[in-house]
Order: structure tokens, then sequence, then C-alpha cells
């Protein structure tokens, strides 16, 4: 899954595709590196984002998904108002990405129920504003669970059909790294509910952290197997620089999403949902080759 933030605020590529052409292109792109669906949004989720108008955010992507759907991309609209769930979907759009997590709303269940199309359930809390200081628990893979299970009740009370649901553990919405990172290994106690299964962990907050503690670290003048010396910062072999990594910026992170792909698609996910494509593509390939030859 293709990600195409038509924003000017998204944590990652805010502003990059506000122009309409240019998010067309940039969708199209992201097909043409390996998406089998590009998923279109019009407001920024990030933590401490601002809420934007229902009206706004239609017309920043009802006009992107009718040109990509006209050109056979298979669309998915990330939103949590119905209003903009529905229009999208009259334009389009095959499938509704919803983060709103324990506030979904009732009129998205209706929605749902009534067109039949295919739905990703989020695991989130609160909001933009008030996420991370939601972002305790005991024991996340089973409190997330929990709360999706409860999510899931309120779906198919409303008439949902099971198999419309997709399943999100919601990385990054309310949740540490720590608790990210406990829940990509525990994926299992997702996948085993029945229902496809997204993986939502591209360029976040937890890689970023997990990089630079990595580098951190790192000591120059270590030794390599074949007694070379490893760069300092500068690059100078075996130099004493003393100046800690900074914490990689979104784009910096891709390397270590296509990782985080290939290891949630063995552990059963239905997708991922990426910024760079070609990188997860390319992994992903990889490991379908080390698979078919028995690894």
């Amino acid at each position: 899954m293709g990600i195409l933030n038509v924003t000017p605020d998204s944590f990652s590529d805010g502003g990059e595709h506000l122009d309409p052409e240019a998010a067309v292109a940039h969708g199209l792109a992201l097909v043409r590196d390996g998406a089998d669906l590009v998923d279109v949004g019009g407001e920024s989720t990030r933590p401490g984002a601002e809420p934007v108008d229902p009206a706004q955010e239609r017309r920043r992507i009802l006009p992107v998904i009718r040109q990509l759907t006209e050109r056979g991309v298979v669309v998915s609209v990330d939103t949590m108002h119905p209003d903009t769930a529905e229009a999208a979907l009259q334009a389009g759009a095959g499938i509704v990405n919803d983060v709103s997590g324990a506030r979904l709303r009732e009129e998205m269940i209706e929605l749902i129920a009534r067109t039949g199309v295919p739905y990703i359930l989020t695991h989130a809390r609160g909001d933009s504003a008030t996420m991370d200081s939601l972002a305790r628990y005991a024991d996340p893979v089973a409190e997330v669970r929990a709360e999706l299970l409860g999510l899931r009740q309120r779906l198919l009370d409303g008439g949902v059909d099971p198999a419309q649901i997709v399943l999100d553990p919601g990385l990054g919405f309310a949740k540490g790294g720590d608790q990210d990172w406990r829940l990509l290994a525990g994926l299992d106690a997702l996948t085993g509910l029945g229902h496809p299964v997204l993986v939502a962990a591209s360029r976040k907050r937890f890689l970023g952290s997990t990089l630079a503690a990595a580098r951190a670290e790192h000591r120059p003048g270590a030794q390599l197997p074949d007694g070379a010396a490893t760069p300092d910062e500068s690059g100078a072999p075996g130099g004493s620089g003393s100046a800690q990594p900074q914490t990689p910026g979104p784009v910096e992170r891709d390397v270590a999403t296509a990782a985080v792909s290939v290891l949630a698609a063995r552990a059963g996910a239905w997708a991922v949902r990426v910024h760079d494509v070609r990188a997860t593509a390319d992994a992903l390939a990889v490991q379908r080759a080390w698979s078919r030859a028995g690894g």
C-alpha cells in the first residue's frame, strides 16, 4: 500500500503533493514502483496535527481519487469522516482506511455496512492532541487486541460482514516505541483472529528512535573481523569523535521500514503501508526468492 498524502503538514512529506496533478503523478509512480493499492489522505494524523474541516479534506482528495481510479489504480481513502469516506467511494475508492480508533462513529459503521466495502479498523486512543498522553499499557499486545475486538463487535452489531474487516494495530497512535515493537513481535495475536492485518510502520518515530539508539551504541575504532577499524562520524578510520548521532529524519528511515515490512510479511501481514514503495517492494522480492529457495 503506497502512501499519498495530499496535505500541507504530514510528518514526512507534507506539502509535496498538494497540487492535484502532482498528487496523481506521484500515485501513478507508486504503482509503477510496485504498489498494489494507493492510500489517499487529506488530513494529517500525526501527533499534534491540527484538525481539518471535512469539506477541505474532500476538496484535496476527491479530484486525485477520480483521476487515479480512472487510470485503473486501486485506491483506499484514509479518513476518519463518514461524509468524506462516502464521497471518496462515489469517486471510485474501494477501501476505507479509518484511524479514528476508539472514536469510531456510528455513521461510519452504517456506511461500511451499507456499501459492503473493505474497512481498515485501526487501534487508536484519543486524537492528535491527546494520543501521546494515552500510551499507557500493562500489556500492549493483550490490550490492543481486546480494544480492537471491542471495536470489531460494534461493526458486527451494526451489520458489517466480518469479511470486510482489516485490522491495524495502530503503530504510533497512542503508542511508545517499546510498545510498537512489542505489537510487531506479537503480531500473531491479531493475525490469528481471522482478519487480514495491515502494518503501517513507515518512517514512524519508533524507527527513528531505534536507529538513533543503535548508532549511539557504535564505538569508533571497534575492530571488524578482518581487523579493519570502523570509521567514526567524520568517516576517518578509527577516529575518536564523540558526537552523538542525531535521530534519523523520516526519509532516512526507509531502509528500516523495508526491514519491518519483510518481517511483517513473514508474520502473516496482509499488507504494509509505506512511503518508499520501491525499497519495500525490492525487499519483499528478496524475501519471496529466499522463501521459494526453501529459506
